[in-house]
């Protein structure tokens, strides 16, 4: 696949979904998770998995905490010469001037088309950073490239639409694996094709649209011209089996968090040969006392732990006092959990000082969130 595939993260989606106060002051694609990464840490690195060399990240907003993350890419090995990493959005662009009043990610990639146009690679794979996922994307490619689909869009069958992944798109398809129309899963039915948001076509037919889209003013977003693609081009699927979370909400948020502490989720998401790559701090070891007590929970380097965890993750350099009792829960980097205290279902955003005593439960499908760099 190198050479042969460029991609693009796209993190303006409709309908701006967000974490509740974890996304204050950041993106979803910058929000930690799993004790050491960043939501976006996925999208990369099964890009560079399958031997993408060139990604270019499509910010809108509050993207300083990801350019923080990201830096030069070279974690990702994405800091080269030619292609490596890029991180664009409409701002301080000569489009912006031109058009001010436009909104959608088809704006923004508008105001940076330059960089696509530039690319050398023959087809263009775009995918959000919300869909937590490890795939191979270069079997993608063969598969599209076999198909002689102008766009093939890449979804997951799942038993559970009932319960999760509502308000995705859904894809009917026929016998051939083409898509005949797009839905919406509303919950109705246990069986559904999701839509994963991601798909391949050619660069120069990518920009094409891009033109066309801007010069008729019909779309805004290119979820919507993924449809109407549907009506007159042959659009092809791609069927992915592998494990799927698609973070829109605290709720999905919080329950991708728990699924991490699943082994065999654990294992085919972050242990496999495709590794997920992160931003790399180096810390101590964590110290536990001899009166610490984990049960099923990740703890991160540098921490210190005195009180009982079970069910939770625990994120870089936090201190567990004597006596605090966490269960079912998040927490964030840099945070103090005080003596004889105890969280039940809380997400701590980092920096967070819980002074002794004190006492917060939330649901178990609904925990409440604390926001960063306050004292309780």
């Amino acid at each position: 696949m190198i050479n042969e595939c460029m991609a693009i993260i796209n993190l303006t989606k409709k309908g701006d979904p967000s974490i509740d106060k974890l996304n204050y002051g950041r993106p979803i694609a910058s929000t930690p998770i799993g004790g050491r990464y960043r939501i976006i840490d996925f999208a990369l690195s099964n890009m560079v998995n399958s031997g993408i060399t060139n990604v270019g990240i499509f910010a809108k907003e509050k993207y300083r905490s990801l350019t923080d993350h990201i830096d030069s890419g070279k974690d990702w090995d994405l800091s080269r010469k030619k292609g490596g990493l890029s991180i664009f959005s409409p701002e301080n662009t000569e489009s912006q001037n031109t058009y001010p009043y436009r909104k959608g990610d088809i704006y923004n990639i508008l105001c940076n088309i330059d960089y696509i146009k530039k690319s050398e690679e023959e087809y263009i794979l775009v995918s959000p950073s919300s869909m937590i996922c490890n795939m191979d994307y270069s079997e993608v490619l063969k598969y599209h490239k076999k198909s002689n689909n102008y766009i093939t869009m890449i979804y997951k069958n799942i038993k559970n639409a009932k319960l999760d992944f509502k308000g995705n798109l859904t894809l009917n398809l026929d016998d051939n694996n083409k898509v005949v129309n797009v839905g919406s899963n509303i919950g109705a039915f246990d069986i559904a094709n999701i839509y994963m948001e991601m798909y391949i076509m050619k660069r120069t037919d990518f920009i094409d649209a891009i033109y066309n889209l801007t010069n008729t003013g019909d779309y805004l977003y290119l979820e919507d011209f993924i449809i109407e693609s549907v009506k007159n081009e042959q659009v092809g699927a791609y069927e992915y089996d592998g494990y799927l979370k698609c973070i829109k909400s605290t709720k999905t948020y919080f329950e991708m968090s728990k699924d991490l502490l699943n082994m065999d989720i654990a294992r085919e998401l972050l242990y496999s040969d495709r590794k997920i790559l992160t931003k790399e701090k180096n810390e101590s070891p964590t110290i536990y006392t001899e009166d610490a007590n984990v049960e099923n929970s990740f703890i991160a380097s540098g921490c210190i732990i005195e009180g009982t965890v079970k069910n939770s993750i625990i994120f870089r350099k936090v201190h567990i006092e004597k006596g605090a009792n966490i269960e079912n829960s998040i927490i964030m980097q840099n945070c103090i959990i005080g003596q004889n205290s105890e969280l039940q279902n809380v997400i701590f955003d980092k920096n967070i000082n819980l002074t002794q005593e004190k006492e917060l439960k939330g649901d178990k499908n609904y925990p409440i969130v604390i926001e960063k760099n306050i004292s309780i």
